[in-house]
């Protein structure tokens, strides 16, 4: 695969993705080394400079020189979102196949890439009002009871969401109490037309074996600091950007709802359960090929 990425002739945007801790981070750099080339993140939370730890956003260590964009690019407290980042990441793309005849497009996060490869459905505007209340309601009674709301008013949605994302929960939900249809009607629309090439791959590993590392990293976080990270960012809970495994549970620890332990449990089960619901969201699409991470390095 190297060989024929090497001799490209055409813009090529080379896709690589997975579950978390499978190994993208590594096997990136690698590639960009091998091919001169520079890495797109499309990670959705390693976008904003508070978060460090619990995202497990590559050190400069880890990177070993080779140049990644949209890595603390923004600010927690500034609305970002897939839509903002099909515009930047394209506006970047333009730029970076002019030095570049194959670019690496990496992250975990299945709409952010699919924004930058596809495009994006046109999704009508949500009344402010709408939105409002249902953040209200999310204060007030937490996500289950939108949960099952989006259950009733339309199972595909909410089989195909992070259903532990209150962010997708709530579009969801806007976007059908707004028009009285699913959410879900609104997708399938024809992909964008891209002026490169694209070229996917996700990355997997047997279930133990990833679940191994997924508890190995959680566990690595913890001695790194991620308690202190969470607690520095209490005060900014309520942003988009945290309202995410790794952060979450944590929150919920310091406010009493259950013990240290019972947080790292929780922190690890809903990691795993993460990296399931990428899984799902990844094999629904044919073009991706799939690789153990050591069959690409060779």
């Amino acid at each position: 695969m190297l060989t024929e990425l090497a001799a490209a002739t055409e813009p090529t945007l080379l896709v690589v993705t997975g579950p978390t801790a499978v190994g993208k981070t590594d096997l990136c750099v690698h590639l960009a080394q091998q091919l001169g080339t520079e890495i797109v993140s499309a990670d959705s939370r390693q976008f904003f400079r508070e978060l460090n730890i619990g995202t497990a956003k590559p050190t400069p260590a880890e990177m070993q020189g080779v140049p990644h964009h949209f890595i603390n690019s923004h600010s927690i407290t500034e609305e970002y979102n897939a839509g903002r980042f099909e515009q930047d990441a394209l506006a970047l793309l333009a730029e970076l196949f002019q030095r570049h005849r194959v670019v690496v497009l990496t992250g975990g996060s299945g709409l952010y890439l699919q924004a930058v490869t596809e495009g994006l459905d046109d999704l009508p505007a949500a009344p402010p009002e709408v939105r409002q209340q249902l953040r209200t309601e999310l204060q007030a009674h937490g996500l289950a009871p939108l949960v099952a709301e989006l259950a009733r008013l339309d199972p595909i949605s909410y089989e195909r969401i992070d259903r532990q994302n209150p962010q997708r929960v709530l579009r969801a939900l806007e976007i059908s109490r707004a028009t009285g249809q699913p959410f879900s009607s609104f997708h399938g629309g024809k992909a964008a037309a891209r002026p490169f090439n694209v070229v996917k791959i996700a990355l997997t590993r047997e279930r133990e074996e990833l679940y191994q590392r997924i508890d190995q990293r959680m566990d690595h976080m913890l001695a790194a600091g991620l308690e202190e990270e969470a607690r520095s960012l209490l005060p900014h809970r309520h942003h988009n950007a945290l309202q995410t495994v790794g952060y979450q549970e944590l929150f919920d620890y310091f406010d009493g709802l259950y013990d240290y332990p019972e947080a790292v449990r929780l922190l690890k089960r809903n990691s795993r359960r993460y990296a399931k619901r990428q899984l799902t969201w990844l094999r629904r699409d044919p073009q991706y090929h799939w690789f153990h991470p050591a069959e690409v390095m060779k």
